[in-house]
């Protein structure tokens, strides 16, 4: 069996564009443009939790390092690092070999360098950092939104929480929508061009990976604003067009996580600029509502259920059943 070191060796050393010194020392040593700050993020992903144990390791590598690029591009940030941290009940090449070139090969279509990290043995536990830059004083925060905003929200959501509910049997997809919501689950894409895209025009961003409101939400409560959503407006991939019918396609769509898009506020004087950018980017991106002046306004529009508007705004606490 490999020893630590010998992972290290084996699947961490990888060619760097943006390091000065990488895997192989007691730290890396990297060196930040002038008039710029350094972003930094870190995700911990639990087998069991955000996924099944017997997921395939590429798409889980894949995964690791993508949850971490879209919390970069929810800042408007470059990413240029990444460490992982890893714990593994064994040594297992077949599945390294995979998980690793999944990361790696993630990281490198955003030209991260993979530049250390740490294992260990135990439970099987991913844990990311990642890093990167963003002009002086123009990131993207959560804080930013002001009232009269558009709310606009990029691609589709739900589908990875209808891939989520197919996994566990709680709905039937044909095999084309099978492949398509797993892989948003599995696979999902992080938005980083988007949000480099959306430092001149964007005035808050989050990205959806508790919940569509939930994550809103967030935006409502550190800008200390309310707002209206229309759920007519939502944009829904053909996929959960056919489930229209279903009751539970609503909690999918508002409710549900891991889809990382963006949810972005904006001028409406920037309608237009956003609308040439989607085209710019072959990206869908859709408003959905407004901003409004009063914090506690919670409105949506045109929902056709009898369930309490208020739950639709929080999302999943992994803490909640100790509470």
């Amino acid at each position: 069996m490999a020893s630590e070191f010998d992972f290290i060796q084996h699947y961490c050393r990888r060619l760097t564009q943006h390091t000065d010194l990488g895997v192989g020392d007691d730290a890396a040593l990297m060196s930040i443009r002038s008039g710029y700050q350094l972003a930094v993020s870190t995700d911990i992903l639990v087998a069991g939790v955000h996924f099944y144990s017997d997921v395939d390791p590429l798409f889980l590598g894949r995964k690791a390092a993508a949850v971490n690029l879209s919390d970069m591009a929810a800042m408007g940030a470059t990413p240029r690092w990444a460490t992982l941290g890893l714990t593994l009940s064994d040594i297992d090449e077949t599945w390294l070999n995979a998980f690793s070139y999944g990361f790696y090969t993630a990281l490198s279509e955003y030209g991260v360098d993979w530049v250390g990290g740490d294992t260990t043995r135990g439970p099987l536990n991913i844990a990311v950092t990642i890093m990167g830059e963003v002009p002086q004083g123009r990131a993207l925060t959560r804080s930013g939104a002001r009232a009269g905003d558009d709310i606009w929200v990029s691609g589709s959501v739900g589908d990875a929480a209808w891939g989520l509910a197919y996994l566990k049997c709680d709905v039937e997809l044909d095999l084309e929508a099978q492949q398509y919501c797993r892989s948003r689950l599995e696979n999902p894409t992080p938005r980083v061009r988007l949000g480099e895209e959306l430092l001149s025009l964007a005035h808050s961003a989050i990205d959806v990976s508790d919940g569509l409101l939930a994550d809103l939400n967030h935006i409502l409560v550190a800008s200390r604003v309310g707002a209206v959503v229309d759920i007519k407006a939502l944009p829904l991939s053909p996929a959960l067009l056919n489930h229209q019918s279903n009751s539970s396609l609503l909690d999918a769509v508002l409710s549900g996580g891991d889809d990382y898009e963006l949810c972005f506020t904006a001028p409406q004087s920037h309608q237009e600029s956003i609308r040439q950018l989607s085209k710019k980017l072959f990206l869908p991106l859709t408003r959905i509502g407004k901003i409004t002046a009063n914090p506690q306004q919670r409105e949506l529009l045109n929902l056709s259920t009898d369930k309490n508007e208020a739950t639709y705004w929080t999302g999943y606490d992994h803490f909640k059943e100790l509470l």
